[in-house]
Parts: structure tokens; C-alpha cells; sequence
């Protein structure tokens, strides 16, 4: 395919027909016969996607009078049978509440929210070099995901990269 220069932009709420049309067309490629109707993407664009556009937010958790701990997140979309997902970015527990039950209550915070918002998942990651981190979630229940596997762009792979040097 050759042609004119690619250039991008942001996808604006003005962009709504577009995403219904993109979104069925991933639900056909991902789940074949088993996909939702046009209508109900549609409803699902307009419903939950569109107003989460430019969604990044912090939940705070305070304990006696003070900021316990934080997550970082993020809404995103697709996710499976039309819904978002929450993708955590960081979550931290201060010196002094760890050990008392906030860093679980953050995470059922944020699956509490997530179902509240119709999204079907939540999703984090942790680094191997932090088996405290792990052993945590381990102890939670919440299963890992071995079907994945984690890329990272930074530094001077990044730079490169978007130079197109790579």
C-alpha cells in the first residue's frame, strides 16, 4: 500500500460513527459469529467510551485523617463483551499503613469501580523484582495472567523507535 504521508490525531467525542464502526469491525475480527450487533457497539461507544475519553485518574485512600495510599488508573477500551477495563498503573501504600489492609482495599475499590462503569476487567502488572508485590496479589487470590507477555518502549529503544530508526 503506498500513498500520502499517515498523520494522527486524537479521537474527539465528534468522532463517535467512526468508533461504532471500528469497534464492531474488532468484535467480528476477535469473537467471529459471537459478535454483538452493530446497535449494541453503538450503544456501548456512546454509553461508555466516548465519555471516557482522556481518562486517567488517582484514588486516593485516607486513613485517621491522613492519605494512606494511591492508585494510579486509567479506563480502557476495547475489552471483552463491550465493556472498558481498568488498567492500574501504580498503586502505593505510605510507610506506616502498610500491613493494615489498605493496598487490598484500594484494589477492591477499583474493582468495585470498574463494575460500576460496565468495564469486564482489571488489569495490573508487577514487576519480577519485587516479590512482595507478588506474594501480595498472590495472597489476594487474584489470578495471574500467563497468556501475556509485557512490552516496554523507553529510553533510547523509545527514542529510536519513534525516529523510526528501529
Amino acid at each position: 500500500m503506498s500513498g500520502g504521508a499517515i498523520t494522527f490525531r486524537f479521537a474527539t467525542p465528534d468522532d463517535r460513527l467512526i468508533l461504532h464502526q471500528l469497534f464492531h469491525e474488532a468484535e467480528i475480527h476477535y469473537e467471529g459469529r459471537n459478535a454483538p450487533s452493530r446497535g449494541l457497539v453503538a450503544a456501548h461507544v456512546d454509553g461508555d467510551v466516548i465519555p471516557a475519553l482522556a481518562r486517567c485518574e488517582i484514588l486516593l485512600a485516607e486513613s485517621a485523617g491522613a492519605v494512606a495510599a494511591m492508585a494510579s488508573f486509567g479506563q480502557l477500551y476495547p475489552a471483552p463483551n463491550l465493556g472498558g477495563q481498568i488498567q492500574i498503573k501504580d498503586i502505593f501504600v505510605r510507610d506506616g499503613f502498610r500491613n493494615r489492609g489498605i493496598g487490598a482495599a484500594i484494589i477492591r475499590r477499583l474493582a468495585a469501580l470498574a463494575l460500576e462503569r460496565r468495564c469486564t476487567r482489571v488489569d495490573w502488572t508487577a514487576e519480577t523484582d519485587n516479590p512482595r508485590a507478588i506474594a501480595f496479589y498472590d495472597r489476594l487470590g487474584v489470578p495471574r495472567v500467563e497468556s501475556k507477555v509485557y512490552f516496554r518502549l523507553d529510553g533510547e529503544t523509545l527514542k529510536a523507535f519513534a525516529g523510526g530508526k528501529k
